[in-house]
């Protein structure tokens, strides 16, 4: 019998950086504009810390498949645990779709490139369904992919960050540094690109799936998250300063705000911006792949417990892979990407990206309760890592990132200051989260019928 390949530490950490690093998503935190360096900083201390730290006590204590849903399932029941498996498994056929549709855009954008919808459509669907093909297959096997990934999202903040630094010594910046503009402003406007911010932070879970495929995961997975997290905040805040360094705040464009920058920094013609286009091309297929198998595992292992429906419980009987939740992914992004022309906005990019932002996020809220009713219920449980600090310390790491997640979700859903332009931004993405969450219902609800009924699971 072959050997299963494993995870080293240094797979693990660029793991980690596969996936929490999240390229395309530099832009639309840059669009708070300065202060973003003020919120990055602020929420590294109050939300990323903490989280890091839970997910590994968290991840190394119960390294059962379902992650995520486990964790909330032991801590709140059955029905908690279905609403964080459909919310965190829903985000991600949305997220693919955005991400085909900004595969586009980077490809037209770098080469010139005139299609028309029917042929834009088609290499879409192609994107999409490349990469169901390869998250049919454990992640180990195509480690490599993820690995290449890694080296080109930091190859990428590190150019931008760098030739930001240039571009200020050279020619000076496109915006103002000073001390009053690092300052948050709290416009409304600026509050609705924080989810952004936190969304970069997330994915640690996703590295503690991987538990089976390491050499030694009670030791890794910490260091994982240590390294990989400390490597994370460096490469965003380098790069933002780049972003900012060459596009004024209200010019950039959320979609299209990377491959502008370097246009802006060294010039539209120059071949090192097509290298670095195809390089985020590719990061954008890699990110995929690397959150697939713990969104597609969490899925299954709901369905297996009957928590969401029959079919995320398929499984691919050569390799044990979630074969269910992953057509699934394919089929909802197909049909999201061939009904975008008919969405009645300029950015289509966003317009998903923003919804599948929301849903994340919204899985998040209940992870951190958990964690301390954990503690609470299940104090005998062996912890190979676990967080430090009393009691105070530990209620102010699950509370104050609670409180993040519902108050940047009601910035980035709900319109606040009653204006035609926010309305039209916020008013898709409220109605696309509350369709999610009722059809949500819908599907624990007949879950349950199921687990009522006392037929068997799909085997």
């Amino acid at each position: 019998m072959k050997e299963k390949k494993k995870f080293r530490l240094f797979d693990a950490v660029l793991m980690a950086v596969c996936v929490i690093l999240v390229v395309e998503s530099a832009a639309p935190a840059a669009a708070i504009g300065s202060s973003q360096f003020f919120w990055w900083v602020a929420l590294l201390i109050l939300f990323f810390l903490p989280y890091g730290l839970i997910s590994a006590e968290l991840g190394t204590s119960y390294d059962d498949e379902g992650g995520i849903y486990d964790w909330v399932k032991r801590a709140f029941g059955n029905k908690w645990g279905g609403r964080v498996a459909w919310l965190y498994w829903i985000n991600y056929p949305i997220w693919m779709a955005s991400l085909a549709v900004l595969f586009m855009e980077v490809a037209t954008q770098i080469f010139k490139l005139k299609l028309s919808t029917p042929v834009a459509i088609l290499i879409q669907l192609l994107f999409i369904w490349i990469v169901v093909l390869i998250s049919c297959y454990p992640v180990s096997d195509s480690k490599w992919i993820l690995n290449i990934a890694a080296f080109c999202k930091v190859f990428i903040m590190l150019a931008l960050g760098v030739l930001g630094i240039y571009f200020a010594v050279t020619k000076g910046l496109a915006n103002d540094f000073s001390g009053k503009a690092l300052l948050p402003s709290f416009d409304l406007n600026s509050l609705s690109f924080i989810s952004i911010i936190l969304f970069n932070f997330l994915g640690f879970e996703v590295v503690t799936t991987l538990a089976g495929d390491m050499e030694n995961p009670k030791k890794q997975i910490p260091q994982a998250i240590i390294v990989g997290g400390i490597l994370i905040a460096f490469f965003y805040l380098f790069a933002a300063f780049g972003m900012g360094a060459a596009i004024p705040t209200s010019e950039l464009s959320t979609s299209g705000g990377l491959i502008d920058s370097f246009i802006m920094l060294i010039g539209n013609l120059n071949p090192f911006v097509i290298v670095i286009g195809i390089m985020f091309m590719y990061t954008l297929v890699a990110n995929l792949i690397s959150w697939a198998l713990g969104v597609n595992y969490v899925a299954m292992y709901a369905a297996r417990n009957k928590d969401l429906p029959r079919v995320f419980g398929i499984q691919n009987k050569k390799n044990e892979m979630p074969l269910g939740a992953n057509l699934l992914n394919g089929l909802v992004a197909s049909l999201l990407v061939v009904i975008a022309p008919l969405i009645p906005n300029e950015n289509i990019f966003w317009a998903f990206f923003a919804l599948n932002v929301v849903a994340l996020l919204a899985s998040y809220i209940m992870m951190f309760p958990a964690f301390l009713k954990l503690r609470k219920i299940d104090p005998d449980r062996p912890r190979p890592f676990k967080v430090p600090g009393g009691k105070v310390l530990l209620n102010l790491f699950t509370y104050i990132p609670v409180a993040l997640l519902v108050i940047t979700l009601i910035f980035s859903a709900v319109p606040l200051n009653g204006s035609s332009a926010e309305l039209n931004e916020k008013i898709p993405i409220l109605i696309g989260a509350i369709a999610a969450f009722i059809i949500g219902e819908i599907c624990i609800a007949k879950a349950g019928k199921r687990k009522n009924s006392g037929k068997d699971e799909l085997d």
